[in-house]
């Protein structure tokens, strides 16, 4: 939507050109004008989400890889959090970092989300924790939110902005009261492995988790129950999921290259995978409107489908500009054959470890 209106989406080509390494996270503007992506080039991109073009230079500052970028809720700022261990966050329109980075973590910030009233910043690390920050002041809010056993690799705030979900490599979901701090209920376990996303509906009521399990399970929000029995489809590791606007459907990334789109009252597929990209899928995202889906790979590669039909929308990526090498039949870096990093690039001892 743009001046009241809603986006007329163009019809193909579209290519998504400009990162030089894995896309990490996407994000849809608010207003619905623009897309966010990071990427471990350690930059933040702004793209026009009509035609695909780069907006403005790249978002630079960080030392180490960006894994995850959120937008305020008035589209103004993007924070991001990165290897380098801090949090910055970036005027949208000038591109400019607003104030200094927020240091506190002691490993690598691997999640980011913005409160709902974009009052206060939510971060996990690898050093286990999960703070809350001011957004205005930059200053931390409270103390770390201690409980989790492993690395935090997902935050995701409530709608109605009193609960935080994390998703950890101690293969449990976890609720906070976002005031507080405390840990809401028990830790919910279902997953055999580490948790990599975690996502409300947005009526609040249910939490979608996606796990190195393969497996999406949904969760009752209020209840910490399971909601369902476990989503089934994909055949490696689930990177990333989102919720469609409408809450209807739920989408997912994963390490076997594919995308699937479920159905978030049946919990079946909806189609068949979608096929395009040449890498793991580090990054799904839908449209604002909910009209498209975007996703991000390893390979510095940005697709674009259409949420209705499943078909790709725009030309097939030409390729990276640089940092990632792949050749075939050796393992690719969820432990499976296939195309894989070079070994100039190597995925298994940087923030995504087998």
């Amino acid at each position: 939507m743009q001046n009241g209106k809603m986006l007329s989406w163009p019809a193909p080509p579209l290519k998504w050109i400009g990162h030089t390494n894995t896309i990490s996270c996407i994000r849809h503007s608010p207003n619905g004008c623009h897309i966010a992506t990071a990427s471990f080039d350690a930059t933040i991109r702004i793209w026009d989400a009509e035609t695909g073009s780069i907006v403005g230079a790249p978002l630079e500052g960080h030392s180490g890889w960006v894994n995850s970028i959120a937008y305020s809720p008035d589209g103004r700022h993007i924070v991001s959090g990165s290897n380098d261990r801090t949090i910055r966050i970036w005027d949208t329109d000038t591109g400019a970092v607003v104030g200094k980075p927020l240091e506190g973590h002691t490993e690598k910030v691997r999640a980011i989300a913005y409160s709902p009233d974009g009052r206060h910043i939510i971060s996990g690390s690898f050093d286990t924790t999960i703070r809350i920050w001011d957004h205005k002041t930059g200053a931390a809010v409270g103390k770390p939110l201690v409980g989790h056993a492993g690395w935090v690799w997902s935050v995701a705030h409530s709608p109605d902005g009193r609960h935080i979900a994390s998703g950890s490599e101690d293969k449990t979901i976890r609720i906070w009261d976002a005031k507080t701090g405390a840990a809401v209920g028990n830790p919910m376990r279902g997953h055999a492995r580490r948790v990599l996303s975690v996502a409300y509906s947005p009526n609040g009521q249910h939490i979608a988790s996606g796990s190195y399990d393969a497996s999406i399970r949904i969760w009752d929000a209020n209840t910490g129950a399971p909601a369902s029995h476990p989503l089934k489809g994909h055949t490696e590791c689930v990177r990333s999921i989102a919720y469609s606007p409408d809450g209807r459907h739920i989408l997912s990334g994963s390490d076997d290259m594919t995308i699937q789109i479920w159905d978030a009252e049946t919990d079946a597929a909806v189609r068949k995978p979608l096929k395009g990209h040449i890498g793991a899928i580090l990054a799904v995202a839908y449209s604002a409107d909910g009209r498209r889906i975007f996703s991000g790979s390893v390979g510095a590669h940005i697709r674009t489908w259409d949420a209705e039909t499943g078909a790709a929308v725009g030309e097939p990526p030409e390729g990276h500009t640089g940092g990632v090498e792949f050749t075939t039949s050796v393992t690719r870096f969820g432990g499976h054959s296939g195309p894989a990093p070079h070994s100039k690039f190597t995925l298994l001892k940087e923030g995504v470890p087998s």
